[in-house]
């Protein structure tokens, strides 16, 4: 590459700047007579004088398609960024294995290893390998302790970069992942994908003990506890645990008295807002949860889901004494205590115990004299929502529950298993003091008062 000064052809004109004039072939000729320093500023001269001339043309076409278009023209720093990926361009280095196109081998040598499973920096604590140095940098934290990466809004540390960054998003509601589908937005990259499954109905994770599927690694991980019985959020407050995080906090609330949710129909506070919209069904009568095979509707998925067993026969608990089946792990969880006559949940006004916190909660309404339930019919009320039910049983005329044997229909399942034992001969109530079987508490407990009570 020469430099020459080019002559304009009326010598009246003011000089033009230097360019540079390209020789054949490609390969720049130098002169071997300068020397090496002097070749090697010339070079970087021309190279920048080359650069400043090319950005000039760029703006100048620029300048002239914005005046046609309207168009904001390029700022410097961006037409030299334009520059720069196409001098890069040129330099590509491509995986051969994905077409991938790096501008330097490095990256191509450490993106291949995606390809091969090669891990060449193993940690020399647990053998953990990894694909980069950086990494296993990171990984050497967990075992030192070390959390060198600290957030300057909260002060919460990290082991590494990326997730102070990822943390940092929480303080500045950043969220830059956006769902091209709906437009919804993230904070982090992994939770974009975990949504996208949503719009494409696909259900990567699968739960190995029912093959139920989830569109999310999250809400399995949350149905799995359903089958493990693990409940990993421990009130510090009581004994109490549970499943989810949210439950937890609700739970809280019991222990501050805190029910911030109120009910505009009847001023009954609540702990959670969706406790509030659930109790708010009763004023309504929304029932969202129809049944599949028949007409019947729930208030809540989890009865509809108990319902479902009717039809289906699906019962994943058994009780190991008595047979008795359920579906969630909880419910056979409460049935249990049946049998071991576990009574915690005790009443601090008259110390009379329940082995059911909402037994519990029934019972003390006796003492405070609420009854927030209110028949539209008639104007009764009621303690809880079950009595309010069954009582319009009563105006609707309505009897769900028919015994297998005869036909006969009832309006509460408690009667009609106190019925079917006209017909199977069952005596389940046995008198401590003589023996004698009946086919119901009541006529038991009528019989002890009568011959045994002093």
């Amino acid at each position: 590459m020469v430099f020459v000064k080019e002559e304009s052809e009326e010598n009246t004109s003011e000089p033009e700047p230097w360019r540079i004039k390209e020789e054949e072939p490609e390969t720049c000729q130098i002169k071997h007579e300068e020397s090496e320093p002097l070749r090697i500023k010339q070079e970087e001269q021309g190279e920048l004088i080359e650069e400043n001339e090319e950005t000039e043309e760029i703006s100048e076409v620029e300048e002239k398609n914005h005046i046609k278009t309207g168009e904001k023209p390029l700022s410097c720093s961006q037409t030299k960024q334009k520059k720069i990926e196409k001098r890069t361009a040129k330099k590509s280095f491509t995986c051969i294995h994905c077409g991938k196109s790096f501008t330097c081998k490095t990256s191509l040598d450490r993106h291949v290893r995606v390809h091969t499973g090669e891990k060449p920096y193993t940690c020399d604590q647990c053998g953990k390998s990894f694909t980069q140095s950086a990494h296993l940098k990171d990984h050497i934290n967990i075992h030192t302790g070390e959390k060198l990466y600290s957030c300057d809004q909260c002060g919460k540390s990290f082991t590494r970069k990326g997730h102070l960054t990822g943390h940092m998003r929480i303080h500045t509601g950043e969220k830059p992942f956006t769902c091209g589908q709906c437009g919804k937005c993230f904070a982090h990259s992994a939770n974009l994908k975990e949504h996208m499954n949503i719009h494409t109905g696909e259900k990567p994770y699968q739960c190995s003990h029912c093959d139920k599927r989830f569109s999310r690694s999250t809400h399995l991980k949350t149905h799995k506890r359903i089958h493990t019985g693990e409940k990993p959020y421990k009130c510090n407050q009581c004994v109490k645990s549970f499943a989810q995080i949210g439950n937890l906090m609700a739970h809280m609330k019991a222990h501050s008295g805190e029910k911030p949710f109120s009910c505009d129909q009847c001023g009954k506070s609540l702990k959670c807002k969706y406790k509030l919209e659930l109790h708010m069904r009763v004023h309504t009568g929304e029932k969202p949860y129809p049944c599949d095979y028949c007409e019947k509707s729930f208030t809540r998925s989890s009865a509809l889901m108990d319902h479902m067993n009717i039809h289906t026969g699906d019962n994943l608990y058994s009780c190991d004494r008595c047979g008795k089946t359920f579906f969630w792990a909880s419910g056979l969880k409460k049935h249990l205590k049946v049998h071991t006559k576990e009574k915690p949940h005790s009443c601090h006004l008259c110390g009379k115990s329940f082995s059911r916190l909402h037994a519990l909660k029934a019972h003390q309404k006796t003492h405070t004299g609420v009854r927030e339930y209110m028949c539209s019919e008639c104007k009764n009320t009621f303690t809880s929502a079950k009595c309010l039910k069954l009582h319009e049983r009563i105006h609707t005329g309505e009897k769900p529950y028919m015994c297998s044997h005869c036909d006969e229909r009832f309006s509460d399942s408690s009667s009609l298993k106190r019925h079917e034992r006209i017909h199977t001969g069952e005596n389940p109530y046995h008198c401590a003091a003589c023996g004698k079987c009946f086919n119901n508490s009541s006529a038991l407990h009528s019989h002890t008062k009568k011959h045994h009570s002093k």
